[in-house]
């Protein structure tokens, strides 16, 4: 092998494929001012060492293309003292190889999946806070009205109309929402599901099923979860999430295009971030409910009462970073400290009560 570039000494035999035709040549080469592929004492090609790259080969094998040369052409070389000195001489051998780039690609790739994993986490829901208190109560109110619509056609528009309950119902909401410091334009409803549940839209439409008003046992109760409610609509919560929702889905859709299923590789992330931003503002409705209570002169004890005999014990199965919601035991044990004695009247008469337990005329 020669020691400077100036030399031309011939070297081991190598193959070459001149790209025209499948004829296997052998050949020597000649490490001159180019890289000289020489036949039987004839040079029939030259490759500048700055156009020449390498191309997929098997174990203990180094094959060249050239930019050069034909696309198909190709230079076989197994001998390590040679495969060195083409190495030492053509400085930009890697460029532009296959398996490199698929690299580069599939790091680029996961920056980005890593990228919007952040904006999942953290982006999104600072600009959800951002953004909520400037969306127009006018807008707020018409995305609730499309909720409200998309909501009765799930439940099968199945409102529950008794007058009498209706009356009793309406007594209890206008105080907790004058306790709440909400004007008139808070809507609410009972719901004949069995689902025991109650929820609020954006906008102000807040629903209570009937299956929760069936396992109430007093209007102090179901009471204290319109409060909660209540507390949504005054933090407005759903808003928040809506755009929070919003923004995730158009980040996994960036990403991944908009194909079911294929945002799994940040579903587990987003769900964590979900669930800890829905007990932030849990805790903070419980705190307004708690309020709220508290100026009506009733416990807000009941509501938890409530809420663990629907759902009972729940910390020996629900992780608590994977609940939605505080652990039911957690919430009773926060409103038993907030306990008191009545200071003030009942929120309905053992009469009113009884219209607003029947007020979807027995169904659930």
């Amino acid at each position: 092998m020669d020691n400077g570039p100036g030399q031309d000494t011939p070297l081991r035999p190598a193959v070459f494929f001149d790209g025209t035709s499948n004829r296997r040549r052998t050949v020597t080469l000649n490490f001159a001012g180019e890289l000289e592929i020489n036949e039987d004492g004839h040079k029939i090609s030259a490759w500048p060492y700055a156009d020449i790259r390498r191309a997929d080969s098997p174990s203990g094998t180094l094959r060249l293309t050239s930019l050069t040369a034909p696309a198909l052409a190709r230079l076989e070389i197994r001998d390590a003292a040679v495969m060195a000195e083409i190495t030492s001489r053509c400085a930009r051998l890697d460029e532009n190889t296959p398996g490199r780039g698929i690299a580069k690609i599939i790091g680029w790739s996961l920056a980005a999946a890593v990228s919007i994993v952040a904006m999942v986490l953290y982006g999104v829901p600072l600009a959800a806070d951002r953004l909520t208190p400037l969306v127009p109560q006018s807008l707020e109110r018409r995305l609730g009205e499309v909720s409200d619509g998309q909501v009765k056609a799930i439940f099968g528009n199945q409102v529950c109309s008794n007058g009498a309950g209706q009356k009793a119902f309406a007594k209890l909401v206008n105080a907790l929402r004058e306790a709440a410091g909400l004007d008139t334009s808070v809507q609410t409803a009972v719901l004949s599901s069995v689902i025991p549940n109650a929820f609020a839209l954006p906008g102000g439409k807040v629903y209570l099923f009937s299956a929760l008003l069936a396992k109430a046992e007093n209007a102090d109760e179901i009471a204290g979860v319109l409060a909660h409610e209540l507390g949504h609509l005054k933090h407005r919560d759903n808003m928040r999430v809506l755009i929070y929702n919003g923004g995730t889905s158009f980040l996994i859709g960036l990403l991944f295009g908009d194909v079911t299923g294929s945002g799994a590789v940040i579903f587990a992330s987003r769900q964590l971030v979900t669930a800890s931003y829905s007990r932030e503002a849990e805790q903070n409705a419980d705190n307004f409910a708690i309020e709220v209570m508290h100026r009506l002169g009733r416990s807000p004890k009941p509501m938890g009462e409530l809420l663990f005999r629907v759902t009972g014990k729940q910390g020996d199965h629900i992780p608590s970073i994977l609940a939605s919601h505080p652990l039911t035991e957690d919430r009773l044990a926060r409103m038993r400290q907030e306990d008191q004695p009545p200071s003030g009247p009942p929120l309905l008469t053992p009469e009113e009560w009884a219209s607003l337990k029947a007020i979807c005329g027995g169904k659930n």
